[in-house]
C-alpha cells in the first residue's frame, strides 16, 4: 500500500466495565483529506484512536482501510498496514540525534549498525519529502517545530500513510503551528498521505480541515464537511444540551491603579539555572495582562515565584504598593488569589473533601473558626454557597476533591479564590485539558473578576485564549518580556516571532 488511503471505522464500541467509552461509533476519513476530531473531554477521541492504532480491542466493529477490513492486534501491526500517531508532546529521545531517533525506531534495525549506510538511506528518503532536519544535531537543540517535523519525519519513514495528530500545535508558536499544518494538508492533498487531526482549536479546523466528525459521551454527535459547518454548529455538536453560560461582556472602564508590580525579578528554576531574568511588569486594577510564550521559557517559574512557591533571587514584588513576600497573612490583606496550573497538584488536597478545600483560604476566621475550634456545619454551609454560585458540579461539600471532573476542580479552586473578592487574580494555564464548557465557564469567571476591578495576570501557552481575554498581552522569552502589545492591536506575525525569540 502506498500513497494516502481511505480510513473507515464502522460501528466501533469499546466497554471499561460499566463505562460505555465508545458506543456505536463510525468515521470515514477520505484519502487524501485532513479529517478533524473534535470532542469534549471524556467523548472518546482517545478510546476511539487507541482502537485504531491497537492500544485497545474494540468489543465490535471494524477498521477498513481502502474498502478492505483490516485486522490490528497492536501498535507494530497499526505501522506495518501505514498507520502512524504524532503525538501531543515529544517522543524522540532528546540526547540522540534525529538520525539516531529514526533509524533505532524501525523495526528492522540491525544489531550492528552502518551508519553511513543509514545516512544515506535516510537522506535519499528525506530528499522526496517536502521537508527535511538536521539529521546530525541533537534532537535538544532543535525548535519546537523542527522537533515537531522530525516526529512527523518518523512516521513517514516508518512507512505511515495514514497519520493521527494528537493536538500536535500546543508547544508550537503561531507560525510553526500554521508551517506544520499546512506541510500535512499540501502532503494529503498530494495524495501522500491522510491524515486525522485531533484538535480543540476551531481555527485550526476552519483553516486545514476538509471534514469533521464530532463525539460527546462515547456516542457519534455529528459529521461533515468543515465548508458547510460554522462553529457554533460544532460547538453545539459538542456539547448538546450542557451550554455553558453566557459569556461576560467585557466593561469599558478605564483601568484603576496599578494592584501588581514585578521590577527586575529574576528566579532559578529547579536545576538552579537563572529562568527568570529581570521581568518587569505591571498589572492595573480593572484589566488582564495576558503572557504569552511558548513552554519552558520562566513561566511556570514567574509564577511559582509570585505564589510564594520558589524564592527570587533578585529584584522585587510590589502588592498595592507595598512590597510583598507571598506570606499567608499578606495574600489575605491583599486580597490575592491563585489559579494554579494543575490545581489539583499545586492547589487542592486531593483526599480532602471539597468543603474543606474550598476553605484552605478561611479556615481560621469566622463564621468557619470560632476560636480553636472549626465548625464544620458553617464549612459545608459556605461551600454549598460557593458550589452553587460557580457551578461546581460534585456529589456534595463531603465529596473527596480528587473525585471531582479537571473542570470542576477548576471551578472549585476559581471558587474558593475569587469567593473572597479577590483584587489580584493570578491565573496560570486555566483551562488547560478543560472541556468547551467548562472553557467558556471559566473564562467568563475570570472576566467577571476583572469586570469587578481586579487585576489580573494571565499566563497561558494558548494564544488564542490570550487574544480573546487580555487587555494587554507580553510576550516571555527565554525568561525576559520581549514584547508588549494592546491585545485589540496585536500582530500574530510578531508575537509568534518574539515566542521564538526572534
Amino acid at each position: 500500500m502506498s500513497g494516502a488511503f481511505t480510513l473507515e471505522a464502522a460501528g466501533m464500541s469499546k466497554r471499561f466495565g460499566a463505562l460505555a467509552a465508545l458506543d456505536n461509533v463510525s468515521m470515514r476519513v477520505e484519502a487524501g483529506a485532513v479529517h478533524a476530531l473534535l470532542g469534549e473531554n471524556g467523548a472518546g477521541k482517545s478510546t476511539l484512536v487507541k482502537c485504531i492504532m491497537g492500544f485497545y480491542r474494540a468489543d465490535q466493529g471494524s477498521l477498513l482501510l481502502d474498502g478492505a477490513e483490516a485486522e490490528v492486534r497492536n501498535p507494530r501491526d497499526a505501522s506495518l498496514l501505514g498507520l502512524g500517531m504524532v503525538y501531543q508532546h515529544f517522543t524522540l529521545v532528546p540526547s540522540m540525534t534525529v538520525l539516531e531517533n529514526l533509524v533505532m525506531a524501525r523495526a528492522d534495525t540491525p544489531a550492528v549498525i552502518d551508519w553511513r549506510h543509514e545516512r544515506r538511506r535516510l537522506s535519499a528518503f528525506i530528499a522526496t519529502m517536502p521537508f527535511g532536519a538536521p539529521l546530525d544535531t541533537p534532537v535538544h537543540g532543535l525548535a519546537a517545530g523542527e522537533k515537531q517535523k522530525a516526529e512527523i519525519l518518523k512516521q513517514l519513514y516508518l512507512g505511515a500513510r495514514f497519520l493521527i495528530l494528537d493536538e500536535p500545535t500546543s508547544v508550537l508558536t503561531p507560525q510553526e503551528a500554521d508551517e506544520m499544518l499546512g506541510m500535512v494538508r499540501d502532503m494529503a492533498r498530494a495524495m501522500r498521505l491522510s491524515a486525522l487531526l485531533i484538535t480543540h482549536k476551531f481555527r485550526e479546523v476552519l483553516a486545514y480541515a476538509d471534514a469533521v466528525t464530532v463525539l460527546r459521551k462515547g456516542r457519534l454527535a455529528g459529521s461533515g464537511k468543515v465548508a458547510d459547518l460554522t462553529v457554533d454548529q460544532m460547538a453545539a455538536m459538542m456539547i448538546g444540551e450542557d451550554r455553558p453560560a453566557a459569556a461576560v461582556e467585557r466593561s469599558a472602564a478605564a483601568p484603576g491603579p496599578v494592584r501588581l508590580a514585578v521590577e527586575n525579578l529574576t528566579a532559578d528554576d529547579a536545576d538552579g539555572a537563572e529562568a527568570v531574568r529581570g521581568v518587569s511588569l505591571a498589572v492595573r486594577g480593572g484589566e488582564i495582562v495576558g503572557i504569552a510564550g511558548v513552554s519552558g521559557n520562566g513561566q511556570s517559574e514567574l509564577v511559582e515565584t509570585l505564589a510564594g512557591q520558589r524564592d527570587a533571587t533578585g529584584g522585587r514584588i510590589l502588592v498595592e504598593g507595598e512590597l510583598y513576600g507571598a506570606t499567608r497573612a499578606e495574600t489575605q490583606r491583599h486580597h490575592l488569589a491563585l489559579l494554579p496550573e494543575e490545581p489539583l497538584r499545586n492547589g487542592c488536597v486531593g483526599r480532602m473533601s471539597v468543603a474543606e478545600n474550598m476553605a484552605i483560604r478561611n479556615f481560621d476566621r469566622p463564621p468557619i473558626s470560632a476560636g480553636f475550634w472549626l465548625s464544620t456545619g458553617a464549612m459545608r454551609e459556605a461551600a454549598r454557597g460557593l458550589i452553587q454560585r460557580y457551578r461546581v458540579k460534585t456529589p456534595g461539600p463531603d465529596a473527596p476533591i480528587a473525585s471531582l471532573s479537571g473542570g470542576n476542580v477548576q471551578r472549585a479552586v476559581l471558587a474558593r479564590e475569587l469567593g473572597g473578592d479577590a483584587h489580584i487574580l493570578i491565573a496560570a494555564n486555566p483551562v488547560f485539558g478543560l472541556d468547551f464548557a467548562a472553557v467558556a465557564d471559566i473564562h467568563s469567571q475570570i472576566v467577571a473578576a476583572r469586570n469587578r476591578g481586579a487585576a489580573v495576570l494571565l499566563v497561558s501557552e494558548d494564544l488564542d485564549e490570550l487574544l480573546d481575554l487580555s487587555d494587554r498581552l507580553l510576550v516571555i522569552s527565554e525568561g525576559r518580556i520581549v514584547l508588549e502589545t494592546p491585545a485589540a492591536a496585536a500582530d500574530r506575525t510578531a508575537i509568534g516571532r518574539a515566542m521564538a525569540g526572534h
